[in-house]
């Protein structure tokens, strides 16, 4: 299932998408404003529901917003072994064989998140910007020091995420061995859905799950990949994440950077304003912004 907040007509509503746009207050009954607030209450009632064409929405004009009601925090793995790889090769560096240990992560900005659709200000003091093409799991129950597939019970969504990066600003403050800040300070964007963990866990092969994305550059193909090359799985995040610390609904997970999944590991030229950059997936949909 997936489901979508956006401006409607000028309205603010919290819908399911399924080739139509179903209102998801008549279909519970309940007021958008409610829904919003109780989101993570109603999860079950709303995965059961039927999906009813009084319901659907005909509109001239919509306006996507962060399909997650609330976000409490923002955690950004690093788990994909052939970004790291790619990554430290074009700067002349050897892989770390610490990597291979446990995942490691760094806490993102919350209030810089921006929806699909939003533009995206180039940064005043950068000359290296860049997109990384991830997704990021949605924490809908609270956990903590959770093991193995357990942790997975706790996620009720998957949304594409794309961690803005600064890479000239990272480049010298990661010589202060204090990990990313300023260079992943400046944006995050989701969007468009927030897809049902019950739709991306079918997927699953071999513990791994199977789902593609691209991501387009002004229409023309830099990065594709698949979730399924991920070195450390969303288990091995969520059991790290959670040790000795309580994972709260409207916590995010983000899977780090696909393999390819960044400007910095293909080689070509940094975004410059005018670009529009398209994330899509067949299974989690579309996340588009344009740097102005």
């Amino acid at each position: 299932m997936k489901i979508l907040r956006a401006k409607i007509d000028n309205n603010d509503k919290i819908c399911i998408y399924n080739s139509n746009v179903y209102d998801l207050s008549l279909l519970l009954n309940e007021e958008t404003g409610y829904i919003e607030n109780n989101f993570f209450d109603l999860y079950d009632k709303i995965l059961k529901l039927k999906l009813d064409n009084d319901a659907v929405i005909h509109y001239n004009k919509i306006q996507y917003k962060i399909p997650v009601p609330f976000i409490r925090s923002v955690r950004d793995f690093y788990s994909f072994e052939g970004h790291v790889k790619n990554a430290r090769k074009n700067k002349g560096l050897s892989m770390i064989g610490d990597w291979y240990k446990f995942p490691v992560f760094y806490f993102s900005c919350t209030p810089n998140i921006y929806p699909s659709g939003y533009k995206i200000k180039y940064p005043e003091k950068s000359k290296a910007f860049d997109y990384e093409m991830e997704i990021a799991a949605v924490i809908g129950k609270k956990i903590i020091n959770c093991h193995g597939n357990d942790c997975l019970r706790s996620i009720y969504g998957f949304i594409i995420m794309n961690d803005w990066s600064l890479r000239d600003i990272q480049r010298e403050e990661m010589k202060m061995m204090l990990g990313p800040a300023k260079g992943k300070d400046y944006a995050t964007s989701f969007g468009r859905y927030f897809v049902t963990a019950d739709e991306v866990f079918s997927k699953m092969e071999e513990n791994r799950i199977n789902l593609k994305m691209e991501t387009y550059v002004n229409d023309k193909l830099y990065s594709s990949g698949n979730l399924n090359e991920i070195y450390f799985g969303f288990s091995d995040m969520l059991e790290r994440a959670s040790e000795d610390v309580t994972l709260l609904p409207g916590d995010v997970i983000g899977s780090g950077t696909f393999n390819s999944g960044s400007i910095l590991e293909t080689g070509r030229e940094w975004l410059k304003r005018g670009d529009n950059v398209i994330m899509k997936s067949d299974v989690l949909g579309i996340l588009e912004n344009e740097v102005v």
